[in-house]
């Protein structure tokens, strides 16, 4: 990390470290905004977390550059517990990237691991991640965000690879004028299913929320969009704009969208679009007709697909996301 950054107070370190070296801000923070109650796997999470990262951004400091974890899953029939937990207090900014990836074993693995996050008033984190999991992986991670006052809270997903996925970021926008984006893509093959969505809840008014999901399923993937968008009664003037869009490469594939909308007052702005569709015939028999191939002009609809995602990554992970999106059209990964 930067000296400059360290001589302004940031903290980068592993969550063992933070334990010892700073433990009323762990205290503070751990496991409140995810607290072991919340479902049997957050409860196991809880009593046996080991790894994961720590970052804290003191008042008013902008980190410029990404801070960056990866995380690996090395042995068989083991499972990951590590936890995240970032802090970035009033008025600082922090874009930070996780990675996760495991090789392939033919025994099962577990990720439970856990994600908490805390934007203070006129705060701005954006967390990335690029999941690429083996596919014999159960993949149950729990990520969560307090979001305060006229802060934002940015999620951008990519999530590849294993058995199954019940992946559902969350922000909670406590303070008044809070915001939240949420970009995000999977894709399910052979053998998986891979039901992933966000979910964020209004507790202030002049809120708002933008999510934005995009699946891709094929031989056989199922692909499930599930959501929770919640407006509390004081959460007046707030907006909330939902776009899901799933591909289907084949006959077989499945693609489903559950989505949950709960809005109690009127006075919100809300939407919802939905849409599942399968490559066109046309499209695919134009770029054939320029010259490339069926599997060179799939893999160029399927890219365009993902654009939005890869977009908002940066340029060494967006090139990876769509080496994996390539990967998968060739059912090479797992």
């Amino acid at each position: 990390m930067k000296k400059e950054l360290l001589e302004q107070g940031v903290i980068y370190t592993d969550m063992e470290t933070a334990v010892r070296d700073y433990p009323e801000l762990v205290k503070e923070h751990f496991m409140k905004c995810v607290p072991v109650t919340d479902h049997k796997f957050v409860a196991l999470h809880g009593a046996v977390w080991s790894g994961g990262s720590f970052v804290y951004v003191p008042k008013g400091v902008k980190v410029d550059i990404p801070l960056q974890s990866y995380f690996r899953l090395n042995s068989p029939e083991s499972g990951q517990f590590e936890h995240t937990l970032i802090i970035v207090e009033s008025g600082a900014s922090l874009h930070f990237i996780e990675g996760c990836s495991a090789p392939k074993y033919n025994k099962v693995n577990l990720h439970a691991g856990c994600v908490e996050l805390y934007v203070k008033d006129n705060g701005y984190l954006r967390y990335s991640t690029i999941e690429n999991w083996s596919k014999n992986m159960l993949n149950l991670n729990t990520k969560r965000a307090i979001v305060g006052k006229n802060a934002k809270m940015d999620w951008v997903s990519g999530s590849f690879g294993s058995k199954v996925s019940m992946l559902y970021p969350m922000s909670i926008l406590n303070g008044e004028g809070a915001k939240t984006e949420y970009t995000g893509i999977s894709f399910a093959g052979k053998g998986q299913n891979l039901d992933t969505g966000f979910k964020v809840i209004h507790n202030s008014k002049n809120t708002s929320s933008l999510i934005n999901s995009k699946s891709i399923s094929k031989n056989g993937g199922a692909a499930t969009y599930r959501s929770l968008v919640r407006i509390n009664e004081n959460a007046k003037d707030s907006k909330c704009s939902v776009s899901c869009e799933s591909l289907m490469l084949d006959d077989i594939s499945r693609s489903d969208t559950i989505p949950v909308n709960d809005i109690r007052t009127d006075e919100v702005e809300f939407s919802h679009e939905a849409k599942i569709g399968k490559i066109s015939d046309q499209a695919i028999f134009y770029l054939m007709s320029r010259g490339l191939s069926e599997e060179d002009a799939k893999a160029m609809i399927v890219r365009g697909f993902a654009d939005p995602i890869s977009k908002e990554l940066p340029i060494e992970y967006a090139v990876e996301m769509n080496n994996l999106i390539n990967l998968e059209l060739e059912g090479a990964i797992g």
